[in-house]
């Protein structure tokens, strides 16, 4: 059995996403969100433990600038981020955002 090690709820949500790291500059949208992490859908390459500066456009316009760390990566399918460095402020909006869609 796989242990789940998420502590956030997590959201089934499409939204553009772009980032940049050692592998490049690249964007694409997610599948799901916390407001700890997500998984993003792109064929485009990143390595597992790779750095990204990461962001999110939100509904409505708002964009999340955090910095992530790539924890797993499917090749052309896409990977997962866990987010290490994101504002009381962003954090606030992501979490106000799934909020809304637990509702």
């Amino acid at each position: 059995m796989t242990e789940n090690r998420r502590n956030e709820g997590r959201a089934l949500l499409l939204l553009h996403v772009e980032w940049e790291g050692a592998s490049g500059r690249s964007e694409a949208r997610t599948s799901d969100l916390s407001s700890g992490g997500c998984f993003v859908d792109t064929m485009a390459q990143v390595l597992e433990g790779e750095a990204l500066n990461f962001k999110i456009k939100l509904p409505g316009g708002d964009v999340v600038v955090t910095k992530g760390v790539v924890t797993y990566a499917y090749p052309n399918i896409g990977f997962g981020i866990r987010f290490t460095d994101m504002s009381d402020e962003n954090k606030f909006k992501l979490e106000t955002l799934l909020e809304s869609k637990r509702d």
